[in-house]
């Protein structure tokens, strides 16, 4: 079993977040992974910081943890100069790096930024076309492209990742857009927490791809803090984002994930109640993850 955990970066200031990356890194979770919009969805005006920009400074602050989105949003950033961020995250991390890829579907926000994108099916052929372009650029040699929605003449990517193949997650659940690209491009299918009571319905359809699941966390100290957990969870992490939560103790959680661990799940990445405090994510290393490892 892998553990990831996710801190969407509002409302945390930078030295917040250093400080969760580091603690999760020394807790002994696998990895550590961002939201990438440019602001908070479906949320009052808050502090959000820039997603690649502050994995940067994450890389400099670790050493062993694996660092990532969950997901980068596609339409954003033009495949070449995503592919030079990537490799040079990658090389300041010493080979670090998972990059986590979705084709963009939180219209608001293309609406409020003036950016200009296409039908929900085009921006997954975009996607795909991205991803394409990506493993082109990581190889440093030369190359053409011709696509639908982009085009390059004799581009290269250099200096090239320390990693030969940088993982690529692909995240969401709709069988129509983004399980063929699962199929045909990632290292890994994130499966949304809403999509989750579907995973043995979409599991078929992800080709080679390994599974990973997002997960809604209420981690109590005892069994009389869980109702004041189970309140604070459901409040920040409804069931219609996130899916049935994981509510307990730590001795309930590890019966939980080992359930979740049946279904194919090989990576779990978890969202805690309480924003990801480094103190609960010491305590989940040592009361969970050791026991599970």
């Amino acid at each position: 079993m892998q553990f990831g955990v996710f801190v969407p970066q509002f409302r945390i200031d930078v030295s917040g977040m250093r400080a969760r990356a580091v603690a999760a890194e020394h807790a002994g979770f696998d990895s550590f992974w961002l939201m990438d919009h440019l602001y908070s969805p479906g949320g009052r005006p808050t502090d959000s910081l820039e997603s690649w920009t502050l994995l940067t400074m994450l890389a400099g602050a670790t050493s062993t943890i694996r660092l990532g989105h969950l997901v980068g949003c596609n339409p954003l950033r033009h495949p070449a100069l995503l592919s030079k961020m990537a490799a040079t995250v990658d090389n300041i991390s010493g080979g670090r790096l998972d990059l986590g890829l979705g084709w963009g579907s939180v219209e608001a926000e293309f609406d409020m930024f003036g950016i200009p994108v296409g039908s929900g099916r085009e921006r997954a052929e975009a996607l795909g076309e991205t991803i394409e372009i990506f493993r082109k650029m990581c190889n440093g040699e030369p190359f053409d492209y011709d696509g639908r929605h982009f085009r390059l003449r004799g581009a290269y990517g250099l200096p090239a990742p320390v990693q030969s193949r940088i993982p690529i997650h692909i995240g969401g659940g709709g069988k129509q857009l983004t399980m063929p690209l699962v199929a045909e491009h990632a290292d890994w299918w994130n499966c949304l927490g809403s999509a989750r009571h579907r995973i043995d319905e979409l599991a078929p359809l992800r080709g080679q791809a390994r599974i990973s699941a997002q997960y809604a966390v209420g981690f109590a100290q005892s069994r009389e803090q869980i109702p004041d957990v189970a309140a604070a969870t459901a409040r920040r992490m409804p069931d219609q984002s996130w899916g049935a939560p994981l509510v307990g103790t730590a001795d309930m959680l590890i019966d939980q994930l080992n359930e979740e661990r049946q279904r194919g799940v090989e990576l779990f990445v978890l969202r805690f109640h309480d924003f990801a405090a480094p103190e609960t994510l010491e305590r989940f290393g040592r009361d969970v993850i050791t026991k599970l490892s």
